[in-house]
């Protein structure tokens, strides 16, 4: 059974076949999303791009956005709370991971120059610098 997704907003819904494109449960996609875009995706979703305001990516696993993601964002949608949400500019309008909603703090002007990674800490969306495993073990030189 081919896993499959489909992808809005780009003038028609548009099924695709998988199999020789990417693992089982992972998509990458290679183009920025912007407004009336959405993507859903039964597994994780990686994009090398950005995410737009009024775009919109749903997965049922992990989101990774290599760029700034300003859009609507819903991680473990199925209701999976040890999925994470990363990206290089972390600024959804909305960030959701499983049943938890957030949404950024009104005049947040706050551009840090690293990665930052969402996930659910304590039964709160907690967002955090992204460290390397090197970091994390602190053997960073």
């Amino acid at each position: 059974m081919a896993n499959s997704f489909s992808i809005s907003g780009f003038g028609r819904g548009i099924p695709v076949d998988l199999e020789d494109l990417v693992d089982e449960k992972t998509i990458l996609v290679q183009r920025t999303l912007r407004s009336g875009q959405s993507i859903h995706y039964d597994g994780n979703v990686v994009i090398l791009g950005d995410v737009n305001p009024g775009a919109e990516v749903a997965a049922t696993g992990n989101i990774i956005v290599m760029g700034a993601l300003r859009g609507v964002v819903h991680a473990g949608a199925n209701g999976d709370e040890n999925a994470i949400v990363m990206a290089f500019h972390l600024q959804p309008t909305q960030l959701r991971i499983a049943d938890h909603i957030t949404r950024p703090p009104d005049n947040d002007d706050i551009y840090p120059d690293y990665p930052e990674m969402a996930r659910i800490k304590g039964g709160v969306v907690t967002i955090e610098s992204f460290q390397s495993a090197c970091e994390r073990q602190g053997k960073v030189t």
